[in-house]
């Protein structure tokens, strides 16, 4: 065996078990865990939530161990790019504008976004009533971009927030009228409880893709083969059935969507 092909051999031999090594590895996922019920905490500081539990059956089908790292929303995607973090399972939407800095996973569930005020506002009008309002959003979401795009030209002021639930704070404490998320996060982390009893969705269900995507996906970096590994994963909880008993923990209905 000459030098040239010596070095070939050992090259490809020590690329074959990083490579090993690598899909073995723990994967770090980042999450933002304050958006119940997707990812919250509990009193003994758990994370918890169907983000959180998608994650886990990935990383259990995958046969990796899941290490979660928490960050606020605006900077999942910064943590990744620098390699804090190997994936995002957040609720991040797929979109066009993201799909330029990271790759995403085939969906794991998709549902509209809806916006909510006060049950007496008299609002039928959207945007035209808006003018005026002063509308929270969670930062760096698809929801602050469309707001932004939409309905402030129309007269509305944004605000914007580090977490959906100091949103819902603002609207309850009436330091705005209205905010924009998924329905499934409004309903359950303000309309089912208590303090929502005089809140309620208002106009449309929101589902432009250019702003809402085609569904809420895992980011991995751009060429990233871990996608393929992602994609072979949430098909395979999808069809053993262990995707429709997470669900089934969390919602009554199929949030996967059509």
């Amino acid at each position: 065996m000459n030098i040239t092909t010596l070095v070939s051999t050992l090259s490809l031999a020590s690329l074959l078990a990083f490579n090993a090594h690598a899909a073995d590895a723990p994967l770090k996922l980042g999450i933002e865990a304050a958006y119940p019920p997707f990812a919250s905490k509990t009193a003994d500081n758990r994370i918890v939530g169907f983000d959180y539990d998608i994650g886990q059956a990935l990383c259990a089908e995958m046969t990796v161990q899941c290490v979660w790292k928490e960050n606020e929303f605006d900077g999942l995607i910064p943590a990744l790019k620098v390699k804090k973090v190997d994936a995002i399972i957040s609720s991040m939407s797929i979109t066009p504008e993201r799909m330029k800095s990271v790759d995403f996973s085939n969906r794991y569930y998709r549902i509209p976004a809806r916006l909510v005020v006060r049950k007496n506002s008299g609002i039928t009008d959207i945007p035209a009533q808006l003018k005026g309002l002063r509308i929270g959003v969670q930062r760096a979401t698809n929801f602050e971009r469309y707001v932004t795009e939409k309905f402030v030209p129309a007269g509305a002021q944004i605000v914007s927030y580090s977490s959906q639930n100091e949103v819902f704070l603002d609207l309850l404490g009436g330091r705005i009228d209205a905010t924009m998320a998924s329905s499934v996060a409004i309903d359950e982390g303000l309309l089912k409880k208590p303090e929502g009893k005089d809140y309620a969705f208002v106009g449309p269900a929101f589902t432009e893709a250019q702003y809402f995507g085609t569904g809420i996906g895992v980011a991995v970096r751009k060429g990233d083969p871990l996608l393929q590994r992602l994609n072979q994963a949430l098909a395979a909880i999808r069809a053993n059935g262990t995707y429709d008993r997470i669900q089934k923990k969390y919602f009554t209905f199929d949030i996967y969507g059509e």
